[in-house]
């Protein structure tokens, strides 16, 4: 009798362990859940704000024919530099820049804080793209949002239908033809400081070496880089960088 006591003591206890935890894990599923649907409606609504289709197409441009209006862009915040669109995926934001890398990884363009955050260049690369190597980095999130479609570039498919992205500044238009796509551990992206435009040429030695896709794309020495860094899962703290190159509307 004892023993039956002690058992059903042990299984109330489980139980309540397995309700516990189970209540838990449903929160914080409930939590992304609601953060990524926020984030989804903010963007949205600045898409509404800020992102036009032009009225005449312009037969002359490389780039489809959309508008952004700065003036509306940098009114909700002055630290957005550009909008970066790829047709047909969810890739369609702003680009913000800080000084430094923590505040874009939690926060939304208008300052709310999200976990998923927003695109925003290195803060060593110049805000206006004149560098010769700019990155964009963005979260990696399991809905697909943000920078979560970037690993479809693992695949030479993928790669096939979205050879090229959209780069609109508030002074010029770019196409940023892809070139590259690799992963990388975070520290020797650190250690070998492949942030810094010095060290383009051997960053690109390396994005060549190990690229996921292959590109007939051509660059010459001189071009403008843009690459877009997120999280990647092949290893503890990987990433995955696509690369491209800038081209002038």
């Amino acid at each position: 009798m004892k023993n039956r006591k002690r058992y059903n003591r042990i299984a109330l206890m489980f139980l309540l362990v397995s309700i516990c935890a189970m209540s838990i894990f449903g929160h914080q599923i409930w939590l992304i859940w609601q953060s990524d649907n926020a984030s989804t409606e903010n963007y949205a609504l600045l898409a509404d704000q800020v992102r036009h289709i032009k009225p005449v197409p312009d037969a002359t441009s490389n780039n489809p024919d959309v508008a952004i209006d700065f003036t509306a862009l940098r009114a909700t915040n002055p630290d957005a530099v550009a909008w970066l669109y790829c047709p047909d995926t969810v890739i369609d934001y702003p680009v913000m820049r800080a000084s430094d890398y923590n505040y874009y990884l939690h926060h939304l363009p208008d300052g709310t804080r999200n976990p998923n955050g927003s695109l925003f260049i290195d803060y060593n690369c110049p805000s206006d793209f004149s560098g010769y190597l700019t990155v964009i980095y963005g979260h990696h999130i399991k809905s697909g949002r943000m920078f979560g479609s970037l690993k479809g570039y693992k695949s030479q498919t993928y790669y096939e239908k979205h050879p090229s992205m959209y780069l609109y500044t508030e002074d010029s238009n770019y196409r940023i033809d892809l070139l590259y796509g690799c992963v990388i551990g975070a520290n020797e992206w650190r250690n070998q400081a492949y942030m810094y435009e010095v060290n383009l040429d051997a960053f690109m030695d390396y994005a060549a070496r190990n690229t996921t896709f292959t590109s007939r794309v051509q660059y010459n020495p001189g071009d403008q880089m843009v690459a877009l860094s997120t999280c990647s899962y092949e290893f503890g703290d990987a990433r995955y960088v696509v690369i491209g190159v800038l081209r002038g509307d």
